[in-house]
């Protein structure tokens, strides 16, 4: 997300009250609350841990401070919140990338043991796009092609552990299709290769694919989540497609420390949920091709767990490494 878009969500979460704000669960907060955010400021994941964090403070009446810490591929601020007191004054705004960084290389945390999932704020999903010269129209297609030539078909990614790499790997095993990888610094140079044809196709976001999709310059076939995209309900998901089970989102979710209670964990889930509820919200997110989510910390959980296990199985199975 850029920045413009970024500052366009802040812009429609609702000027703070003065007035003064009834308690939260238990009396909290009794003091400001830190809310990590592993990125830099401006992108995506700030956005949202803004829009929660000012209502939250509107709401209780104690500051909900952002707080950056960024380096070492996002680890560092993970870490800070997974070491924390689980008092709830220490919470942890992140994406998708907590899952699959530490399914990847050793971690000092485990993402399932030492974190305690609140809620998954948003999420999104991808779209299969190829080079429009591929001679493929569908998920099947494109498996029987792969089937056909020496080395399989090629797909370019942002880079070695990257979403998009694991999920397009996550696709080619599933599919037992032979499929070469070639990882570029980004996606910025990734979908200029598939749309000249240096790689036959990639995953790619809807708000940065979507362009380039209708100019022509590349094919969509499918989307990864298990259910149609609202922006994309003509696009087939890739489990209907002939992989069932097949299901790759992006997301950005809210964590706290393990064994943080449980009253303050649902509070906090039910008030972020109604954040992202907001009709202002909600029209922004249309136009990014983004779900506002806002499920319950079990909710939550349980997915964390399945998606951890399932990257964990796919670095096992590939011998993938950063």
């Amino acid at each position: 997300m850029t920045m413009r878009r970024a500052l366009a969500l802040l812009c429609a979460v609702p000027a703070l009250a003065h007035a003064a704000a009834p308690a939260g669960p238990g009396n909290y907060p009794q003091r400001p609350v830190r809310i990590v955010v592993n990125v830099t400021a401006g992108g995506g994941v700030d956005a949202v841990a803004r829009i929660a964090a000012a209502r939250y403070t509107q709401l209780w009446g104690q500051p909900f401070v952002i707080d950056n810490r960024v380096g070492a591929g996002g680890s560092i601020g993970i870490e800070l919140v997974a070491k924390a007191a689980p008092d709830a004054y220490t919470l942890l705004v992140t994406s998708s990338g907590v899952v699959t960084n530490a399914a990847l290389r050793p971690q000092s945390y485990d993402p399932v043991r030492d974190l305690q999932p609140i809620s998954k704020l948003t999420s999104n999903p991808y779209i299969v796009i190829l080079t429009p010269s591929v001679p493929a129209s569908g998920i099947r297609e494109l498996i029987a092609l792969a089937k056909t030539k020496p080395g399989g078909v090629s797909y370019a990614s942002a880079g070695v552990g990257s979403i998009v790499h694991m999920g397009a790997e996550l696709l080619a095993v599933m599919a037992n299709a032979p499929m070469t990888h070639i990882p570029y610094k980004g996606v910025a140079d990734a979908y200029p290769a598939v749309a000249a044809g240096q790689a036959d196709w990639m995953i790619g976001s809807p708000i940065s694919a979507l362009p380039l999709i209708r100019a022509g310059r590349l094919k969509a076939i499918a989307v990864t989540s298990k259910v149609r995209a609202k922006a994309l309900p003509e696009l087939p998901t890739v489990a209907e497609s002939g992989i069932p089970g097949y299901d790759v989102v992006a997301w950005f979710g809210m964590f706290a420390p393990a064994h943080t209670p449980m009253n303050i964990v649902s509070q906090l889930a039910a008030e972020a949920h109604k954040a992202m509820q907001t009709p202002e919200v909600l029209r922004r997110m249309d136009v990014e091709g983004t779900d506002a989510v806002g499920n319950s910390p079990q909710e939550f959980a349980q997915e964390v767990k399945v998606e951890y296990d399932k990257w964990l199985a796919l670095v096992k199975k590939t011998g993938m490494k950063f």
